[in-house]
């Protein structure tokens, strides 16, 4: 794609999400999707992260667990220290940074599928430990977290929708939109492409003299982080933070948003959440066979587009 073809789609998808979206919400008067778009926005960050991890060899599915852990460190830091909400966000995702690196120093040494079954009992851990320390409150969890906008105490109450805050949905929006213009950045840097070489030959890499562990070690925590930030914008829009908050099925969600949209593109797992998001609503009217549903087109859009809903631009240039 030309320079200019990008900053057309790149303004062209800011006026929609800053402007176009917002008017046709205040004009249809379905304030709900404020919250809704909030969070497929916050979602696709996470989903981001776990994309991050495919990039470099290795399947990721706890995510769950740091956005978990970013949630509670968001809610603990307000409500019990009383540090302002915005300094919570990078503390949350530092802090799930670092625990990532030293849960990752061992485990990505690992084959990528015992890596993966690893990752797989992360956010059960986390929610146990949830339960268990005095600190989260334990099966309580914590609410009423409040939150401070320019001064002044914000607390939504998304869970009526009778006052959704419009805030939330450009803070969670200007996130993804940074979290993935820094991704497509660093993709096609330099260290982007040594973790494309490690996706495609780890000893060839190492022949070279890239230091593999350290790719890891910083695609993971780089991965953790958007989880973390993800994982505090949401407690923060709910109000709410519980060990059921993000759970094993979140990860493996995380991980199939990627799958969906692409794992060849940075893009695909902002597609990937927004399709299934709103797919799996829209079959929530076929009652019990919602999963059965589900899973066969699921299936089918890996056997029949196995590059994600983004390389259908592709197959129409080579036909």
């Amino acid at each position: 794609m030309s320079i200019s073809r990008r900053i057309i789609a790149v303004t062209a998808f800011l006026i929609l999400v800053f402007a176009v979206i917002p008017i046709l919400i205040a004009v249809s008067g379905r304030k709900d999707f404020y919250y809704t778009l909030s969070s497929v926005a916050l979602l696709s960050m996470a989903s981001a992260g776990v994309w991050l991890t495919f990039h470099i060899g290795r399947i990721n599915i706890g995510q769950g667990a740091y956005a978990l852990m970013g949630g509670y460190v968001s809610a603990i830091l307000v409500m019990s220290y009383g540090v302002s909400f915005w300094w919570t966000l990078p503390l949350a995702g530092l802090f799930c940074a670092l625990a990532s690196i030293l849960i990752g120093l061992p485990i990505l040494r690992l084959r990528g599928v015992y890596f993966a079954m690893v990752t797989l009992v992360l956010t059960e851990v986390a929610r146990l430990l949830a339960l268990a320390l005095p600190v989260t409150q334990g099966a309580k969890g914590i609410t009423s977290i409040p939150v401070e906008v320019f001064g002044l105490t914000l607390v939504p109450d998304f869970t009526m929708m009778e006052n959704p805050r419009i805030a939330f949905y450009y803070l969670s929006v200007a996130l993804m939109t940074a979290c993935f213009a820094l991704m497509h950045r660093l993709v096609n840097s330099r260290i982007g492409h040594i973790c494309m070489s490690l996706q495609q030959n780890e000893e060839l890499a190492s022949s070279i003299g890239i230091n593999i562990a350290q790719i890891r070690v910083i695609a993971y925590a780089i991965s953790s982080f958007l989880g973390g930030l993800a994982g505090a914008v949401f407690v923060a829009a709910t109000q709410s933070v519980y060990p059921s908050s993000f759970t094993v099925a979140d990860s493996i969600n995380f991980m199939l948003n990627c799958f969906l949209g692409g794992l060849g593109y940075v893009f695909g797992p902002m597609l990937g959440t927004l399709v299934l998001y709103f797919g799996w609503n829209l079959l929530f009217e076929t009652g019990r066979f919602q999963l059965l549903i589900y899973s066969a087109l699921m299936i089918a859009l890996m056997l029949v587009l196995p590059n994600g809903l983004l390389s259908l631009g592709t197959l129409r240039k080579e036909r």
